[in-house]
């Protein structure tokens, strides 16, 4: 065999390492497989990309869906919770995800916030701030935009019920003061709680925020109707204006 041929011959068995069928989650252990491990192991025995791997169903020629979900992971630090803030067309930017890919990590993931949403549901009495968070965190959790709500009371403090008022964009949202004693008065509440988040992070109140709520209170007061509180919502935590003592 000369030298050419002896060269063909590497070049061939490279080739063949390289098919796409050594890359097909297929060609792994079956207790390596991400449903099979599932079946097998339980659902927590699977990472994050294995979990979601089993919504891609497939990946690229040279990339099981175990890599194509790695890849995306590791664009969001790993953060589950950046993971949900992200659209279908932001997840499309990913080699091997097309649309019907993304809106299946879109749906997942929307499911496990409604999740959420329903547990925190139940008959719940406001003590503390805290108990506010964690009342309105499936609501505004991973929101790229601003929402300001609003939470009714009886006089036992217990949730009637939470009710969004606006929507607005990246920067701020109107909070008609109108819109929100309506809500209030229609379901005979003794008292309200307001809310909005900050998408930015930032839990300061900014000028016109404290302008707001001084101006609610006032109307609170003049309908019977006291503010309890007005909470600054941001995915890593909040700003209370009872606590700080300046409701």
């Amino acid at each position: 065999m000369n030298s050419f041929d002896i060269l063909s011959e590497e070049k061939l068995n490279l080739t063949a390492y390289q098919t796409p069928a050594s890359f097909s989650i297929k060609s792994w252990a079956e207790e390596d497989r991400p449903r099979e491990k599932l079946l097998q192991k339980g659902r927590a025995a699977l990472s994050d990309a294995e979990l979601m791997a089993i919504l891609l169903g497939s990946g690229t020629a040279k990339l099981s869906a175990v890599d194509v979900a790695k890849l995306i992971l590791a664009a969001v630090d790993n953060d589950l919770n950046a993971l949900a803030k992200l659209s279908v067309k932001e997840l499309m930017r990913h080699k091997g995800i097309g649309e019907a890919k993304a809106i299946a990590i879109v749906a997942a993931l929307e499911l496990g916030r409604r999740r959420k949403e329903a547990t925190a549901a139940a008959r719940t009495t406001i003590t503390c701030s805290t108990d506010i968070y964690n009342l309105v965190r499936p609501n505004l959790q991973d929101l790229p935009h601003e929402e300001f709500w609003v939470i009714l009371l009886n006089r036992a403090n217990v949730v009637m019920r939470k009710q969004p008022v606006s929507t607005g964009g990246v920067a701020g949202t109107v909070a008609d003061p109108k819109v929100i004693f309506k809500h209030a008065l229609e379901q005979l509440a003794s008292s309200i709680i307001l809310v909005h988040n900050h998408p930015s992070g930032n839990r300061n109140p900014s000028t016109a925020d404290i302008a707001l709520t001084r101006k609610l209170k006032e109307a609170g007061q003049f309908l019977d109707l006291p503010v309890l509180d007005h909470l600054i919502y941001t995915d890593h935590g909040y700003y209370s204006f009872a606590d700080a003592g300046i409701l």
